[in-house]
């Protein structure tokens, strides 16, 4: 099966509230017979994705104003933080007694949802942010921002970048504000043994104390796994793990947990695809595995699934599609801790499960930084079928 693929290029680049289980579930509308479009239903010229407008099942306002109100509030003082140039942060505009109250409140809206989230097409899907706040309010000003758009986040939100107590604040007021807009699922940074050393510890202490350091690893053990995205598109932090057998192995992982040294955890989370064969390989990180080809293609046909969407590593076009069509990484920010110069990219998936990529391209950088291009992690090893992997993505139309 061939996946269609376009993209779109952007050249410039207190109230208290209540309990969370007054809110009510969230529900999707199932749609049985979406699917991956074949290559052969769309025109060379490209093709054009017809948006149907799609109303909220939750209306927090209406089933709590008092919340509602406050998250709009929370959500407001945090956008004051784009492009501040006052050198303002997080602690200017947000307590941290609110913020334990806001982790309190998400805790028991991922508890809700199960640890395969299940979301329904249309829908964007964002890689990893790594505490890169303004560069993800610029990739809102591209993509669209909640509610309007639908979007599922694959984790990775705090680490190496300067702000990623905001980063996480933003999405988890979002998510409580509009819980069936926005699905957040845990990367291998949502970890203590990971966010303790690459920078998110430093940054807590230094804000607000060591405290609330705690307080983020209680609701990272909550965070759901993976999505799944109408019945067809499997979305994980990392990749494939040999435990993997079923979508049930996935929605059977107790909560809250904290992922060890071996097992289906820390292969969601840490996991790779490679380009060196087709079955499984000792990982170069020294944890979890590689996976070639041939197990992605096993892995859908056991899971009847059509695609499988992870983040977990820089790829210079911010996308990269894995030799045999059946998976893509992608990552969403750009210029990568000021080491790679590559683009941010988001994969976007209509109601026909067509895809298509909108890319925010990297900025300049200083003329001290030392960046250089990301590596290819998992495309076709013969060029001649790589760059016709390339050239197999047309431009998305708007319309």
């Amino acid at each position: 099966m061939k996946i269609s693929l376009f993209v779109d290029y952007d050249s410039n680049t207190k109230n208290t509230p209540k309990k969370a289980n007054q809110f009510s579930k969230k529900a999707g509308i199932v749609e049985p017979n979406c699917r991956v479009m074949s290559s052969e239903n769309n025109s060379k010229s490209g093709s054009k994705e017809i948006s149907k407008p799609e109303i909220p099942k939750l209306d927090l306002a209406k089933v709590d104003p008092k919340c509602a109100e406050w998250m709009d509030d929370c959500i407001k003082r945090l956008n004051t933080l784009y492009n501040n140039k006052d050198g303002a942060n997080i602690c200017n505009v947000m307590s941290g007694h609110e913020i334990i109250a806001i982790i309190r409140l998400v805790e028991h809206i991922f508890m809700d949802e199960s640890n395969l989230c299940e979301a329904e097409a249309p829908i964007k899907v964002v890689g990893d942010i790594h505490a890169q706040f303004q560069d993800l309010n610029r990739l809102f000003d591209l993509i669209g921002r909640v509610p309007e758009e639908k979007l599922m986040f694959l984790g990775d939100y705090v680490d190496r970048g300067p702000q990623g107590i905001e980063v996480v604040m933003l999405l988890f007021c979002l998510k409580i504000r509009y819980r069936d807009r926005i699905f957040l699922l845990r990367g291998n940074h949502e970890t203590p043994s990971v966010n303790k050393i690459y920078g998110f510890y430093v940054e807590c202490q230094v804000k607000y104390g060591v405290g609330i350091w705690w307080d983020f690893q209680s609701c990272f053990n909550r965070m759901p796994m993976a999505g799944l995205i109408s019945k067809k598109v499997l979305c994980m932090h990392g990749g494939l793990s040999p435990e993997l057998v079923n979508l049930d192995t996935i929605r059977n992982i107790p909560r809250p947990c904290e992922p060890l040294d071996r097992g289906l955890l820390i292969d969601l989370l840490w996991s790779d695809p490679t380009n060196k064969g087709d079955g499984w390989f000792h990982s170069i990180r020294g944890i979890s595995y590689m996976f070639g080809k041939g197990v992605v293609e096993q892995a859908c046909k056991t899971m009847e699934i059509d695609l499988i969407i992870r983040a977990h590593q820089v790829v210079q076009d911010g996308y990269e599609m894995m030799t045999g069509r059946r998976l893509i990484t992608v990552f969403s920010v750009p210029n990568y801790c000021a080491q790679f110069t590559n683009a941010a990219a988001v994969v976007c998936l209509n109601a026909n499960l067509e895809i298509s990529f909108q890319q925010m391209m990297p900025g300049p950088l200083p003329a001290t930084a030392k960046a250089k291009a990301a590596p290819a992690i998992a495309n076709d090893l013969n060029t001649d079928a790589a760059k016709a992997d390339k050239e197999f993505i047309k431009p998305f139309i708007k319309v």
